[in-house]
Parts: structure tokens; sequence; C-alpha cells
């Protein structure tokens, strides 16, 4: 295993994930259930399907594309869906 990018894919989706919608979907059905640990297995169970899928596009992409591609793309697509969240249209 490379350590080095085990560290900085955790570093970054630690950031990535630290008070988003996520957290909040996890505090308010922990609160609504009172059942912390059938909420916590439920959202690892969800966050690994949604790694599993992203890491498979990932791959498939990254035998067709070069890597710059798919960093300004997915730039290009935050900047897209920020432009119509101020818009009001997302």
């Amino acid at each position: 295993m490379d350590w080095r990018v085990f560290l900085a894919t955790f570093s970054a989706v630690f950031v990535a994930e630290l008070a988003d919608k996520t957290q909040l979907v996890g505090i308010g059905m922990t609160a609504k259930t009172g059942k912390p640990v059938t909420v916590w297995f439920g959202s690892v169970a969800a966050y690994m399907v949604v790694t599993i899928i992203s890491v498979l596009i990932g791959a498939t992409l990254g035998k067709f594309l070069k890597p710059e591609f798919i960093r300004y793309g997915g730039g290009l697509v935050f900047i897209v869906m920020g432009i119509l969240l101020f818009m009001g249209k997302l």
C-alpha cells in the first residue's frame, strides 16, 4: 500500500466531509431514532457504496483521459453547480 496516497486521500476526504450535509443527516437520524450504532452502520455502508462507485468511475476515466482533464472537469462541474445554486436553479 502506498501510505502517502492513503494519507493524502484520507486527509482530503476528511476535510471535505467535515460539517457537510452527511453529518447533518447522521446527527438528525441519531437524534430522531436514538440508535447511534444503527445510524453509524447505515452511514458507513452508504458511504462505502458511493466511494466504490466514484473509484470505479475514476479508474475507468483514468484509462481514457489525462488526470488534468478529470481535475478540470470536476472543477467545472463545481463552478456550474455553484452558479446554478446562486441563481436558485438547484
